[in-house]
């Protein structure tokens, strides 16, 4: 009978271990299986709201070529369909990379994307759209975090093969991990010359050509003109093959401590502020003023780079000085389609170079990161989109997660 007692307490205690395994088991799978819901309606978000802002302008239509803020927000040109992105709107969002820029002169602070020296795009926060206006109209606001990165699909790159004597220019054109062999090549070649006399501005010459890839993505481009390495220059190089349009730029120049900065100030009159770095990034003394020579292009829809008159034939003209004096000049974007803005500065008869602004972010295919870290999140669904951006094409990628934690847990 002792026996037997034993016997039932033994099984019954295995069976309750049992049930209760089984029990822990069944809940985990369970939570499992939530949590693969949860992950399933994050990646159906994402791709939803990725459609939602490449498929609509926004309203005000045309808010990226004004200063009011968007009552709602896209990022589709308005004088098109499908999956083509204003270039305007992009250029207004805040840089979430971008370390901020403080200019003393106007008490502002601007959003930074830059691309390396002498490639500044510059918005006041007063202009640009931050991350938690959109995140509202949008609708994840509390619910979700979201990253916007736009990145071309062309990568254009441009370095000096011979530094004088003939100056030689080494292009490569690639996409996606592979060479773009047979690419057509569109350049404007900017040089400058820093006359004599400290009331003169720094002339410039311009010269416009096209050349063709080899099969490894490569061109060579030749320029006898630049016969030294005190010569200040600026390559812009548009390449395009199959509907495929990428953008590279490069430049040289003689003084890289003392130059300008363009800032914009005001989108909807196209106003450009034309500042010096001393204002912007104190190097140390001596300081020194500034002339400037300023010229806009763009591309015209056969490829070809063209140069438009700002307010005489030669560009516009002026002088910045560090301190009191000429604090900032301003200029007047010619157009509203979007361009480059190229200003040549002089500091002295050797001393000078080459600014280069897009008006419009594709002009310099600029990359432009947007909306919140994702750093850390527990899981992050994406979505990607390949897009046109006033012809240039780019990537356009969303990443979402969850502002709730989720996780299986075990017993």
């Amino acid at each position: 009978m002792t026996g037997a007692t034993i016997d039932h307490l033994v099984s019954l205690t295995v069976f309750l271990a049992a049930l209760l395994l089984f029990i822990g088991l069944f809940n985990q799978t369970i939570q499992t299986a939530i949590l693969y819901q949860q992950h399933r309606y994050i990646a159906s978000k994402a791709t939803d709201l990725l459609d939602n802002i490449l498929l609509s302008p926004g309203y005000p239509t045309y808010w990226g070529m004004t200063n009011d803020a968007p009552t709602s927000f896209g990022l589709q040109d308005p004088e098109f369909t499908q999956y083509r992105v204003s270039p305007f709107s992009l250029m207004r969002l805040r840089s979430l990379t971008g370390e901020p820029v403080v200019y003393p002169k106007t008490g502002l602070t601007y959003s930074n994307i830059t691309m390396g020296f002498g490639d500044f795009l510059l918005v006041p926060y007063t202009e640009a759209v931050n991350y938690s206006t959109v995140a509202t109209l949008v609708g994840t606001n509390g619910s979700y975090g979201f990253q916007l990165n736009m990145i071309p699909v062309v990568t254009v790159s441009i370095s000096e093969y011979q530094s004088k004597n003939p100056l030689i220019l080494a292009i490569n054109v690639s996409g996606k991990g592979f060479p773009l062999s047979g690419a057509i090549l569109s350049y404007c070649f900017l040089t400058v010359s820093l006359t004599e006399g400290e009331q003169s501005y720094p002339a410039y010459t311009t010269q416009f050509g096209n050349a063709y890839t080899d099969d490894k993505g490569f061109a060579f481009l030749q320029f006898s003109g630049v016969k030294d390495e005190d010569v200040s220059y600026a390559l812009i190089v548009y390449a395009h093959l199959s509907g495929l349009v990428g953008v590279g730029y490069h430049q040289r120049v003689t003084s890289d401590k003392q130059y300008v900065i363009p800032l914009i100030d005001d989108f909807a009159t196209r106003r450009v502020l034309i500042a010096h770095s001393y204002d912007i990034h104190y190097f140390g003394p001596p300081n020194a003023e500034l002339s400037y020579n300023a010229t806009f292009v763009l591309l015209t829809e056969d490829f070809t780079l063209r140069e438009l008159p700002m307010e005489n034939s030669t560009g516009k003209v002026g002088k910045v000085n560090y301190g009191e004096g000429f604090p900032y000049d301003t200029i007047t974007i010619p157009t509203t389609n979007p361009g480059i803005l190229i200003i040549t500065y002089r500091k002295s008869a050797n001393e000078g170079g080459i600014i280069l602004m897009p008006w419009g972010i594709s002009s310099m295919a600029f990359t432009i990161t947007f909306g919140d870290n994702m750093f850390g999140r527990e899981w992050v669904a994406t979505d990607i989109r390949e897009v046109i951006v006033n012809d240039v094409a780019y990537q356009a990628k969303l990443a979402l997660w969850s502002l709730q934690s989720y996780q299986v847990t075990g017993r």
